[in-house]
């Protein structure tokens, strides 16, 4: 368990094992519930190590979860031009953090207000709370853009603007169900589809051409 991920969590934490203790004196089922729920948010905030693909033309999930849609999309804050968006859906079951696509430098960051609607619905980029990243290395610039749903109600940022960071390296988190989108060059090979599980840092879903 990695403290910084876990330090995240800690009122919340601390409120359930507060709760537990307190209940316990009039019903042992009652706080059994919230020793449970205290357990699955230790879960919730899990961060494993993951083994990183070193090829630099592989470019790896910016998060775990299942793969909602791969469309040509217009890339209007950063890159503004047409690109490939890969958006994934991290469930309350999938770890949530963050992770960098590419070895390269963060250009930018920009949070934008809205709203928090289901991330499984497809407006949900356009309309929910995000923040937007840019990773530019020597080849390439990845777009990243992290969303909240309808339980996220909070991104968690740990990169600033000039830090260098190496592919499958943290730079934040979204907490409780969320969305994080990839915006590709097009000429890039997709190599997931519709319906696949990733893991941030270590799935490839694109190769960039030699």
């Amino acid at each position: 368990m990695r403290l910084q991920t876990l330090s995240e969590a800690r009122w919340i934490l601390t409120f359930f094992a507060l709760v537990a203790m307190a209940t316990a004196f009039f019903s042992v089922w009652l706080s059994l519930l919230f020793v449970l729920v205290f357990l699955f948010t230790v879960a919730f905030f899990r961060d494993p190590e993951r083994t990183v693909p070193p090829n630099p033309n592989l470019i790896v999930a910016a998060a775990d979860g299942t793969v909602m849609d791969i469309v040509e999309s217009d890339e209007s804050q950063v890159l503004k031009t047409k690109t490939r968006r890969v958006g994934i859906f991290l469930s309350i079951f999938d770890v949530h953090t963050n992770r960098a696509p590419i070895d390269g430098r963060v250009i930018y960051r920009q949070h934008r207000a809205g709203l928090c609607l289901d991330a499984r619905r497809a407006d949900c980029s356009e309309k929910n709370e995000s923040m937007t990243w840019a990773f530019e290395n020597s080849r390439i610039t990845i777009v990243v853009r992290q969303i909240t749903g309808a339980i996220a109600r909070r991104i968690v940022v740990w990169a600033e603007i000039g830090d260098e960071l190496k592919k499958g390296e943290r730079f934040g988190m979204i907490r409780f169900g969320s969305r994080t989108e990839l915006y590709l060059p097009l000429n890039a090979e997709v190599v997931v589809k519709v319906g696949d599980h990733v893991l941030g840092g270590s799935t490839i879903i694109a190769r960039l051409p030699d």
